[in-house]
């Protein structure tokens, strides 16, 4: 078993310790929390130092994957020292009241990354939000509905979800081993279901979708099968 499949066996899912007193202080926390998880960006929240304060299952995800940023003693750091330097700069400005913008490069794959600073309690440092970039449409809920809102079949939903993998018509009949005419058949039936009259629209508004995740827990990689850890 190799380190990042490893991580993603091992690793907990980290939690900050509920607030006590007031029920509905503590209803609320926990149902922020929840409406985290349901949204299809990872979400890390840190000090400004890098020290992990709070990360919904996508951003634990991505940690516990280690593909460009994992945890390290409680801080988040890079998979390489780039990765991590590049991170210290979207901090510091953050830390500074700036958005920042990081393009995160672990050899030919990025992953966008902005730092947003966030208003801190008084007397305390800048926190700073990581939102990494969402989920491929594909991977969400918003095929699914999509599909199901408009009638479509099983093999058109299949080529919706290819359009919006960026396929051409071509490419879509050589993956599905099928001809290009009957992908232009599905076509025809999904522009008469949905009333958009060109295909690269279907693409668009399912982009335009709310970001939902499945209810899967296969799909986040551990955080569903983690255990809670209150710090």
């Amino acid at each position: 078993m190799d380190a990042a499949t490893q991580s993603l066996t091992t690793f907990t899912l980290y939690r900050p310790a509920p607030p006590t007193g007031d029920p509905r202080a503590v209803a609320v926390a926990r149902c922020a929390w929840r409406v985290l998880d349901e949204i299809d960006y990872g979400l890390i929240l840190l000090s400004a130092s890098g020290e992990l304060q709070h990360a919904n299952q996508l951003g634990w995800s991505e940690l516990s994957r280690a593909r460009f940023l994992r945890m390290e003693e409680g801080q988040v750091v890079g998979e390489t020292p780039a990765v991590t330097q590049e991170l210290r700069r979207g901090l510091q400005a953050a830390a500074l009241g700036r958005r920042h913008m990081l393009m995160l490069r672990e050899g030919g794959d990025v992953l966008p990354v902005t730092c947003v600073p966030l208003m801190p309690a008084e007397g305390s440092a800048t926190p700073v939000l990581l939102m990494l970039a969402r989920q491929s449409a594909t991977r969400n809920l918003n095929v699914g509905f999509f599909s199901r809102t408009h009638g479509l079949t099983a093999a058109e939903e299949s080529i919706l979800r290819h359009l919006c993998e960026g396929l051409q018509v071509k490419e879509i009949a050589r993956v599905k081993g099928i001809t290009p005419s009957t992908v232009r058949t599905h076509l025809r039936s999904l522009r008469e279901k949905t009333g958009l009259r060109h295909i690269r629209l279907l693409a668009q508004r399912v982009a335009m979708l709310p970001p939902m995740l499945p209810t899967n827990p296969t799909l986040m990689s551990g955080p569903s099968a983690g255990r809670v850890v209150h710090q």
